[in-house]
């Protein structure tokens, strides 16, 4: 996956006066759907059922970020890390420039214009920046499911995954962060009828039942 750009001199979010992206799979367009749920809501999961299905490409923020951290020579995986290991929010300039470059590299080698972005925005200031300067969002896909499912999850995951943030203290400040910062987000998109809200709570093959079903109601195309 591409790196940040080291020589990018004070890595900011691109100053752009339009996005770099049109909304749709055309020529110079993207279609990107947020995907957002709290911690062991089944997000990575559901993603996997729907590159299989609708020939998206999945882009893990987190998992980029853990990608960057771990990037020899990396000026930020330090900073990248520490966030992490806290349960904050890396600043968004950084989240920005990966998901732009990871978004330039699957066109420029498959030519799929089509994003599941899992796990962000995780903030409003994210959401507004990334559509001001990428693309704007098709829509918001919501895995609504409550905190004791989550936990229980996410400490099983933990027991396989070796993730440093599934354990009961990151997890703890992971929900805080989620509910204080991520919430709002939703609830912005969702005032824009913008958000496909699916109950997380039940088993994965129902609840892939129910994004499909939403999908094809938002006529979400299956190709590239």
């Amino acid at each position: 996956m591409p790196a940040i750009d080291k020589n990018n001199p004070a890595l900011v979010a691109p100053k752009r006066s339009s996005p770099l992206f049109s909304p749709g799979t055309g020529d110079n367009s993207a279609l990107v759907i947020f995907v957002l749920g709290g911690p062991g809501a089944g997000k990575g999961t559901q993603c996997a059922n729907l590159v299989r299905d609708y020939a998206f490409k999945h882009l893990s923020a987190g998992d980029l970020l853990r990608e960057e951290q771990d990037r020899p020579g990396s000026e930020f995986g330090d900073m990248i890390k520490s966030y992490i290991k806290e349960g904050q929010i890396v600043p968004m300039e950084v989240t920005i420039q990966l998901l732009e470059n990871a978004m330039n590299a699957e066109i420029e080698k498959s030519g799929n214009r089509k994003f599941l972005i899992d796990g962000f925005p995780r903030k409003m200031d994210q959401a507004l920046k990334f559509e001001e300067v990428v693309v704007p969002s098709m829509f918001t896909l919501f895995f609504d499911c409550d905190e004791k499912t989550m936990h229980e999850r996410l400490l099983d995951r933990g027991k396989s995954s070796g993730r440093a943030d599934d354990n009961e203290e990151s997890i703890k400040k992971r929900f805080r962060t989620f509910v204080e910062t991520s919430m709002p987000v939703v609830e912005h998109f969702e005032k824009e009828g913008k958000v496909v809200k699916v109950d997380a709570n039940k088993d994965r093959e129902e609840v892939y039942e129910k994004v499909k079903e939403q999908f094809t109601k938002r006529e979400v195309p299956k190709g590239q």
